[in-house]
């Protein structure tokens, strides 16, 4: 899942929460419960059969091999091909036409093995690693750890950035406490908490709005000019306001230094680093940091089809995004959604091989740098868009699905709730429908949703993904939850038969946003933004 947030006006790509649909006028998420004439018996004899087959369940094989054998698939790296390679032979072995789709080059990154240790004034290795697009350090470096300097005018920097020469520069926000907000609420004194809370909200616009907007360069610009002194690196630590919410966890981003290694540490270390540099007790950093940029590759979707047999040229697509950062394995974001649809494509094979209408899985690359690889395909593929009956995404971790927000597509709820109540009673108790919802989020669906086709993000329960696995070092292959995602895989492969089969496609007008407060009129409907097919056009 891609998210970008801006330092208080300091172009630095530091994680950001997951973005969620908001609501508009007159939304209502309610039970899907059977219509008029529709009962938990009788279920249709494919629905029955797609359901059971549901119990020869290939997920755990699937997990198992991506996640622990090719592991993390930053895009353009060989682990990424391995996994196109891997998804295609699966395909193969259960006999789903499937290809590979080139649409842009990116560049191969090999991350290596990386040694953070402080060696003064005490003597104990850090946790982190890289920054993603790193260089590395060439060998092993050592050399004394610096704040960036406290300046109030771009005349300051000048002054100041001499002194970073042969030291490592501490970049971010130290959070005076790394405990979750949640040990706080439930542990402190309400006074002590509130005061916590302003403390760290006034010191991190002390450091973003003071120290680094004051220099008068956006991040990469002012890194850039670190290097050009000779600092040996920066040392940033990834922790999205409004602070930690998980133990024992880092995230990961691209890196802002082009010339010198960016070293992402944990908030516990991080910490440790900046109060020792900030009381003078020189802290002492020694690092060897491996990591080569091999150039520019192809880069290129998989794409798995099930051919209609009678509306050939009109589309259902399973979609979810096979890349990942790489901090760890990518289980919840998103190995889980791609073995989910790999999976119902499985199923639907078994029971449901000849579609009336042609069902598509989809599975992007690019996702966590811009919906690179989805904006791709739907801006080269205007005649599938164009009989796109609908787009079911999954990208929310490894929880079962509990609700559909309806997008903005006001006239889509009514075929969602009758699609629900044909399913099986356990399936109808869970989920929910946000009607009408509007447009927004933060993965492949919105692709697909700024060109007014209706594309719809299947939210599961949330399992602590923000806290804990998202973007995070412990996204790893035990986080998945089996009974979860067979649940998903049945759900999703009984939407795709029954959107296939319906006799009517999702319309796709009218459509609503939300009020936009500053006007009190409804916001415009999302601009798409062009696919960043290559990395000299990529975002930084």
């Amino acid at each position: 899942m891609k998210q970008t947030l801006s330092k208080i006006g300091v172009a630095m790509p530091i994680i950001a929460f997951a973005l969620f649909a908001a609501h508009a006028q007159a939304v209502t998420t309610s039970p899907v419960v059977a219509e008029a004439g529709q009962q938990s018996e009788g279920l249709d004899p494919v629905i029955q059969k797609i359901w059971a087959q549901g119990d020869q369940s290939q997920l755990y094989s699937l997990g198992q091999e991506l996640l622990d054998s090719i592991g993390p698939r930053l895009t353009g790296t060989a682990q990424q091909r391995r996994a196109n390679d891997w998804a295609l032979a699966w395909y193969r072995k259960w006999g789903i036409p499937a290809h590979s789709e080139q649409y842009g080059t990116w560049m191969d990154w090999r991350r290596g093995i990386a040694h953070i240790d402080l060696v003064g004034p005490i003597a104990r290795p850090l946790e982190g690693m890289l920054s993603t697009w790193s260089p590395g350090t060439k060998g092993t470096v050592e050399g004394p750890v610096v704040l960036f300097p406290k300046i109030e005018s771009p005349a300051d920097l000048e002054a100041a950035i001499s002194q970073m020469r042969g030291k490592f520069v501490l970049f971010s926000f130290p959070w005076a406490s790394c405990r979750p907000d949640a040990d706080w609420k439930e542990f402190a004194a309400p006074e002590s908490f509130e005061r916590m809370h302003k403390e760290r909200s006034e010191g991190f616009q002390a450091w973003y709005g003071g120290r680094l907007r004051k220099s008068g360069l956006g991040g990469t610009a002012l890194v850039r000019r670190l290097a050009e002194v000779g600092a040996l690196g920066i040392i940033t630590s990834l922790v999205p306001p409004p602070g930690p919410q998980g133990w024992g966890v880092y995230k990961i981003s691209t890196t802002i230094a082009e010339n010198i290694p960016e070293l992402g540490l944990s908030c516990e270390d991080y910490g440790l680093l900046f109060r020792l540099a900030e009381n003078n007790q020189n802290p002492i950093l020694r690092v060897n940091a491996e990591a080569e940029f091999k150039g520019e590759v192809p880069v290129s979707n998989v794409l798995a089809e099930l051919r209609g047999t009678e509306k050939p040229n009109e589309y259902v697509v399973l979609s979810s995004h096979l890349d990942s950062w790489d901090p760890a394995s990518g289980a919840t974001d998103n190995g889980s959604g791609t073995v989910v649809m790999m999976e119902a494509m499985r199923i639907l094979k078994s029971v449901y091989p000849n579609p009336k209408r042609t069902i598509l899985a989809a599975h992007w690359t690019g996702e966590e740098q811009g919906l690179n690889g989805s904006s791709s395909f739907a801006a080269d593929h205007p005649e599938v868009l164009k009989g796109l009956d609908v787009v079911f995404n999954q990208d929310s971790g490894t929880g079962r699905i509990t609700n559909v927000s309806m997008q903005g597509f006001t006239e889509a709820a009514s075929l969602f709730r009758r699609w629900f109540s044909q399913m099986p009673s356990q399936v109808r108790t869970e989920l929910t429908l946000t009607d009408p919802g509007t447009p927004g989020g933060g993965s492949d669906e919105m692709a697909f949703v700024c060109r007014g086709v209706p594309a719809f993000s299947l939210d599961s329960k949330r399992w602590n993904y923000e806290a804990y696995t998202w973007h995070t070092n412990r996204d790893t292959f035990d986080k998945l939850v089996f009974d979860e995602l067979s649940f998903n895989a049945r759900v999703i492969a009984l939407l795709a038969y029954l959107a296939a089969e319906d006799p009517r496609t999702v319309p796709r007008e009218p459509r609503v946003t939300a009020n936009d407060p500053a006007t009190g009129k409804p916001k415009p409907w999302p601009n798409c933004v062009p696919a960043a097919r290559d990395w000299a056009h990529r975002r930084k």
